[in-house]
């Protein structure tokens, strides 16, 4: 199994002191703990894409690029690209610089995005997404695996023999399709023979389970072999403690956080305290052992080879942070390495 971190970057107080970063210090922050990240041992980072409060997360590649300045193998993964919001001839042209400043080190996560801030900024409404993700994503991959590209859409002005630099250093980019919900999303990963990244993060387990098993279906009804099924699934927190009574009493500012951040917004709360959370969703808080025994409750229903866990330290002080992810690191990962090999067809 491979891991992620993986950041929003969420501009919330400190749940515990109240604390304010500034946008600046705030975006640092993620940028260190991506540094820690390859300390660690961790294989790749995850930036997501919003474009929205609470959120600092509206330019990836830029983020992703100071990432690769100071790291040397980490993976830089997007979670996701919102293909839906972008012109994808300016997003090949950052990806491609990216994937070359970073000795090919780039994994695309894409996916459709979500949130009033698509209709107000960016005129793109539930109506049209999907075919927006779409035909976004067929023009940039037609766009990173030919020199020239004739091509007419619906969303952007048509192409002829149009040349695109500079020319990426993988010829051929893994693209994962990123979805919470959308069987869309997971339908167009299945018929190009992509791999799919369940969100897996707000809800219990069954409607990603169910996801993942339409994305099966929908896989070998194209024709592909289903031994290369590739899934990855995210978690909804993570802080490994000796005791799961330790890391349950640390981790309970932070859900509350989340649980008023949710009602003030008019958000469900699926989860109405902290132990239901823990034992319900697929946050990862508790001992090693617990933390093991939930990841491979959950493979056994998904079958998931890569996995991403939270970046943010929250309420944690920046050491408690790290000790807990050293913690996962040197009690948690081995053993979920060993018993869930990762293949080398996940590698770029």
């Amino acid at each position: 199994m491979k891991f992620l971190l993986l950041s929003l970057i969420t501009h919330h107080p400190d749940p515990v002191t109240g604390e304010w970063l500034s946008p600046s210090e705030r975006i640092r922050e993620v940028v260190d703990t991506a540094v820690l990240a390859e300390q660690l041992g961790f294989e790749g980072f995850a930036v997501g894409e919003r474009h929205e409060k609470p959120f600092l997360a509206s330019s990836p590649p830029v983020i992703l690029a100071h990432i690769a300045a100071r790291t040397s193998t980490l993976e830089l993964w997007t979670g996701v690209t919102t293909l839906s919001l972008l012109d994808p001839v300016r997003a090949f042209e950052d990806y491609s610089t990216l994937d070359n400043l970073s000795g090919g080190r780039l994994q695309l996560v894409i996916g459709k995005g979500n949130g009033t801030a698509q209709a107000d900024l960016f005129h793109v409404t539930p109506d049209d997404q999907w075919d927006r993700n779409r035909e976004g994503y067929e023009l940039f991959r037609a766009l990173w695996e030919n020199e020239t590209v004739t091509w007419e859409g619906r969303f952007r002005p048509s192409l002829t023999d149009a040349v695109t630099v500079p020319r990426p250093l993988q010829q051929r980019l893994t693209i994962w399709h990123g979805s919470a919900t959308s069987r869309e999303s997971v339908d167009l990963a299945a018929r190009y023979g992509d791999p799919i990244f369940s969100a897996n993060v707000t809800n219990p387990i069954e409607p990603y389970a169910e996801l993942i098993d339409h994305y099966r279906e929908r896989w070998a009804a194209y024709g592909h072999d289903p031994a290369e099924v590739r899934v990855g699934a995210g978690t909804a927190g993570l802080y490994v403690a000796r005791t799961s009574q330790e890391a349950i009493e640390a981790y309970r500012p932070q859900f509350e956080q989340r649980r008023e951040f949710a009602r003030e917004n008019g958000l469900p709360v699926v989860f109405e305290t902290v132990e239901d959370f823990v034992e319900r969703s697929s946050a990862l808080i508790g001992s090693p052992q617990q933390v093991i025994d939930k990841v491979l409750r959950y493979h056994e229903r998904f079958g998931h080879e890569v996995m991403h866990v939270t970046a943010d330290r929250g309420g944690f002080h920046v050491a408690e942070q790290r000790a807990s992810l050293e913690l996962f690191q040197a009690e948690v990962a081995p053993g979920l390495r060993a018993a869930v090999p990762h293949r080398d067809a996940l590698t770029v």
